[in-house]
C-alpha cells in the first residue's frame, strides 16, 4: 500500500495528483488555485489541497513522483546548443540560464517547498507518464497507447502497449521531430501564445482551405508508419520556446500576423492565415492517422489510449475515432502536462505494489466548493442570496428564459474542459447568444465556437453519434445535425465539441429539467473564466467571477446569487 503524490511544473500546466493504495484521490491543477493562466510554478497550492483531500501531510508520503527526468532534459538542451552552433548563439543565454536554474534543480526545489526529504522526491519519464495516465485510467486491458507533444527529455511521440499491469514503448520518435513543434511554430507564426493558443488555431482552421500544401511538404515529411521529419531551417534551432520558428519560415509562408490584432476573416490576410490554420490542421490529422495506424498494426489491439498536448485536438480525435482501425479511442481528459502529474504517481505507486487504479469515470478530482461558504462571503456585499427549493427546475427555466448562469457544483474539474463543475450554462438555440457570451464575458476571437452538452441518450437526436469515452471529457467534434436548431454551439463548419452526460453525471438532474421546460436538453456549457484567466474553482474565485462579469445568476447547490438590483422572474 502506498501513498504516492505525483507533480508537474517547470514549463506550463502545473499540477498536483493524489494516489493513495491504487486510488485516484485528487488531481488539481495549480492556476485553479493561484489564479495565473497555465501556472508553471512549483504546484505548492496543488499539493497541499491534494494532501487534505486524503486526510495526509507532507511527511505521511511514501514518495513524490515528478513527471520528468530534469538531467535528460538538460543534457538535450546542451547537444542541441553545440549541435546547431553557431546558430544557436543568440539563445545560448536564455537557454542555460532556464535549464541551469531552477529547473535543474527542480527536484529539490519541490522537496524543500513541500518540507519531504530530498531522496523522496523521484524524477520520472515525460512520455511515460503521459502513456500511464492515458492507459491505466482507461477501462482497457489491452491498448495502443498513443503520446504526441512538443518535447519531453528528448521524446516527442510515442506508441506504448499496455497489458493488464505493464506499459511498454514499442516505438517513439525523439527531438527534434515533433508535430507538436510543429503546431507549436505555426501557433507563434499566427499570433498566437504557444502552449495556450493551439486551440485557438484549430477554431480558425475550420474557416480556411488547406491551400498551403506545397509550402507544409517543405516543412514536414510524413512516412506511412506515422513517423516524421522537420526541416530545422524553419524552427529556430528548436531554441526559442516564445518565437518557435525562424525567418525562413515567413519567406516561405509570408509575414508572420502581429500579436494582439483583432481578426478580420473576411479580408484576404486573415483568409491566408486561415488557409494556413486549416493546412496545418490537415497535416496533424494525417500525421495522426499515420502513427494511430501503425500502432494498430504493430500492437494488435483493438483500443487506443492518447495523451500528450496534441491529443486535445478534438477534431483530430473526431478523424482516428472513424478512420483508425480501432474498436474503442479515448482521450485522458487533462491530456497535456498536467496529466503526466497523475501518470507518474499512478507509475510510482504501482512499482510499490499497489495496483492499477479503477477506470476514471468523471474528472471531479478537485476541491469542493460548499455554498454556504459563497453565502457567508456573498451577503456582505450586498448580493441577494436565495435558496432554492428545486434548484434543478429553477434553473432549467431561468436558462428556458435565455438568462446565462453561472454554475458551480461539488469538486473542481481535472483537465482544461468545464463539465459542470464550474461552467457558465446558456441556452443553445440562437446566434445571438454566442455573441452575447463573447461579448459581455469570454471576449474571444469570433472564430472559436461554444461547445454544447447534451444527455447521453438524446446525442444521436441532435449530433451524429460519437464515441462516449471521447464525448463525456469533450474531447471530440461530431456533426452537427439540424444546425440552425443550435446556432450558438454550431461551428462554421457544422461540427460541435460536444459534452454527453449520463444519468450519475452531475448536470444530469438539470438537463432533465430543461428537457421539460423546452423538449429539449442541449444547452451550451463553456468554462467558468474570463480572458486570461484560469477556470474559477474556490467559492472566492467563483463568486469573483460573478462580480466581475454580466452573468445573470450565479447557482451553487441550491443558492442562487443575483446582484441586487435584479429583479425575481
Amino acid at each position: 500500500m502506498a501513498r504516492v503524490l505525483g507533480i508537474s511544473c517547470g514549463y506550463h500546466d502545473a499540477a498536483a495528483a493524489l494516489v493513495v493504495d491504487g486510488v485516484i484521490v485528487s488531481a488539481i491543477q495549480e492556476e485553479r488555485l493561484s489564479g495565473v493562466k497555465n501556472d508553471a510554478s512549483i504546484p505548492v497550492r496543488a499539493a497541499e489541497a491534494c494532501l487534505s483531500i486524503g486526510n495526509l501531510k507532507a511527511a505521511d508520503l511514501d514518495a513524490i513522483a515528478y513527471y520528468e527526468n530534469p538531467y535528460a532534459k538538460l543534457e538535450r538542451t546542451l547537444v542541441s546548443l553545440f549541435a546547431a552552433f553557431p546558430r544557436s548563439l543568440p539563445h545560448v543565454g536564455h537557454a542555460l540560464r532556464s535549464q541551469l536554474g531552477e529547473k535543474l534543480w527542480v527536484l529539490d526545489r519541490i522537496a524543500s517547498a513541500l518540507g519531504v526529504p530530498r531522496k523522496r522526491v523521484e524524477p520520472g519519464d515525460h512520455h511515460r507518464s503521459h502513456a500511464a495516465s492515458a492507459y491505466f485510467t482507461s477501462p482497457y486491458e489491452d491498448a495502443a497507447v498513443l503520446t504526441v507533444d512538443g518535447v519531453g527529455e528528448w521524446t516527442t511521440t510515442s506508441i506504448h502497449h499496455g497489458q493488464s499491469d505493464q506499459l511498454t514503448c514499442i516505438q517513439s520518435l525523439s527531438f527534434p521531430h515533433s508535430i507538436g513543434l510543429l503546431y507549436a511554430a505555426i501557433t507563434a507564426y499566427l499570433g498566437f501564445e504557444v502552449n495556450e493558443g493551439e486551440y485557438k488555431v484549430m477554431g480558425l482552421a475550420a474557416y480556411g482551405k488547406p491551400r498551403y500544401r506545397a509550402e507544409f511538404e517543405k516543412l514536414i515529411r510524413l512516412f506511412p508508419d506515422g513517423n516524421l521529419e522537420l526541416s530545422p531551417d524553419y524552427f529556430a534551432d528548436f531554441l526559442d520556446a516564445h518565437l518557435a520558428f525562424a525567418k525562413p519560415l515567413e519567406a516561405l509562408l509570408g509575414p508572420r500576423r502581429a500579436f494582439g490584432k483583432p481578426w478580420e476573416l473576411q479580408n484576404e490576410p486573415d483568409q491566408r492565415y486561415a488557409d494556413i490554420a486549416a493546412t496545418l490542421q490537415s497535416i496533424t490529422e494525417e500525421a495522426l492517422l499515420g502513427l494511430a495506424k501503425h500502432a494498430r498494426l504493430t500492437t494488435s489491439s483493438n483500443a487506443l489510449c492518447l495523451a500528450g498536448g496534441v491529443a486535445l485536438n478534438a477534431v483530430a480525435n473526431a478523424r482516428l475515432a472513424k478512420e483508425s482501425g480501432f474498436e474503442h479511442v479515448s482521450v485522458h481528459p487533462a491530456a497535456g502536462d498536467a496529466g503526466g502529474a497523475l501518470g507518474a504517481a499512478i507509475l510510482r505507486a504501482m512499482e510499490l505494489g499497489d495496483k492499477r487504479p479503477s477506470p476514471l469515470e468523471h474528472a471531479a478530482l478537485g476541491i469542493t466548493i460548499m455554498a454556504s461558504d459563497v453565502e457567508r462571503i456573498a451577503k456582505p456585499l450586498g448580493l441577494r442570496c436565495t435558496r432554492m427549493r428545486d434548484p434543478a427546475r429553477e434553473v432549467a427555466r431561468r436558462l428556458a428564459n435565455e438568462d446565462v448562469i453561472a454554475f458551480a457544483t461539488g469538486r473542481n474539474e481535472w483537465g482544461p474542459r468545464a463539465l459542470g463543475q464550474r461552467s457558465i450554462l446558456a441556452s443553445a438555440k440562437h446566434a445571438a447568444m454566442r455573441e452575447k457570451l463573447n461579448r459581455a464575458i469570454k471576449q474571444r476571437e469570433p472564430f472559436r465556437p461554444f461547445a454544447p452538452v447534451v444527455r447521453e441518450a438524446d446525442l444521436p437526436l441532435h449530433f451524429a453519434d460519437a464515441p462516449r469515452a471521447l464525448t463525456r471529457f469533450m474531447t471530440t467534434v461530431t456533426q452537427v445535425n439540424t444546425p440552425t436548431d443550435w446556432q450558438a454551439v454550431t461551428h462554421v463548419d457544422g461540427s460541435a465539441r460536444v459534452q454527453t452526460v449520463s444519468r450519475t453525471d452531475t448536470l444530469s438532474e438539470l438537463l432533465d429539467a430543461y428537457a421539460k421546460e423546452t423538449g429539449s436538453s442541449v444547452l451550451v456549457n463553456t468554462s467558468m473564466n474570463g480572458a486570461g484567466d484560469p477556470i474559477a474553482t474556490t467559492a472566492a474565485s467563483v463568486l469573483s467571477f460573478f462580480l466581475r462579469h454580466r452573468v445573470d445568476a450565479l447557482a451553487v447547490d441550491d443558492l442562487l446569487i443575483e446582484r441586487p438590483e435584479r429583479e425575481v422572474p
